[in-house]
């Protein structure tokens, strides 16, 4: 057991260590060289996402939305079975547009490949037939949204209503509110299985959403946004209804 005296003796010797200019400038230095390090780390990271991706099921409009985007020109397009990338340039950027394949057996391999670099994420819905394809639409976008690596990096996503130019194509309010409410079903579904494989796996980890409340966009850690377009309208000489992907694209 110390006496007092030695107690004394290490309390003396150690205030002043802790108190001394030169210590506390080098800590200081230390704490900055450590958040320098962090930021530039961040910013790197930010950097190297520069990619566009553009994705959905098949026959939503996804290539011609990305042939008027990046060549300015109408053409017949079909069934993509690979990527298709083209440089954008906006007023203060240049980012890649990545036109992913919608297949079912292909969009889950290219997303996986893209989506580390994806500083936006544009999800093209058929107007005309989303009521016919709500499940597949909402589950592909729950999949997307779920996905470890969206949720980390928390990518600003676009829902693009396509194909506005048809008599029978929905509102995106109606295909809003449509997806919620089909994602809402969806989450279910999946944290059952999720439960079931691996019952000790906490429900909350994986749950998309707030627990406990209706699935709502606004509940996600991402900028979720909805417009309308249409890619068919127009010609290589007149306008086409894009402007809002456009803007979209431009603020990021």
């Amino acid at each position: 057991m110390e006496s007092e005296s030695e107690v004394i003796k290490e309390k003396i010797h150690t205030e002043p260590v802790l108190n001394d200019p030169r210590y506390i400038t080098l800590l200081s230095v230390i704490v900055l060289v450590f958040t320098l390090v962090f930021w530039w780390c961040f910013s790197r990271r930010r950097h190297l996402r520069r990619s566009v991706l553009v994705t959905g099921l098949s026959d939503a409009g996804k290539t011609l939305l990305f042939v008027r985007l990046t060549y300015s020109q109408f053409r017949q397009t079909f069934t993509s079975m690979r990527e298709n990338i083209e440089e954008y340039i906006t007023s203060n950027n240049t980012l890649k547009i990545v036109d992913l394949p919608g297949q079912e057996r292909l969009r889950n391999k290219f997303f996986d490949q893209y989506k580390s670099s994806a500083k936006g994420i544009v999800y093209v819905v058929d107007s005309v037939t989303i009521q016919k394809e709500i499940r597949d639409v909402a589950e592909y976008l729950y999949t997307i949204l779920a996905d470890p690596v969206v949720q980390s990096n928390s990518p600003p996503l676009l829902i693009l209503c396509n194909k506005q130019d048809q008599p029978m194509a929905k509102g995106s309010q109606v295909i809003k509110n449509l997806l919620e409410k089909e994602i809402n079903l969806v989450r279910v579904t999946k944290s059952s299985q999720l439960e079931s494989v691996d019952p000790s796996q906490s429900s909350s980890a994986s749950f998309l959403g707030k627990m406990g409340r209706d699935f709502e966009f606004s509940h996600l850690s991402c900028r979720v946004d909805i417009a309308e377009s249409s890619a068919s309208t127009g010609d290589d000489e007149n306008p086409t209804d894009m402007k809002a992907l456009e803007e979209w694209i431009s603020k990021l």
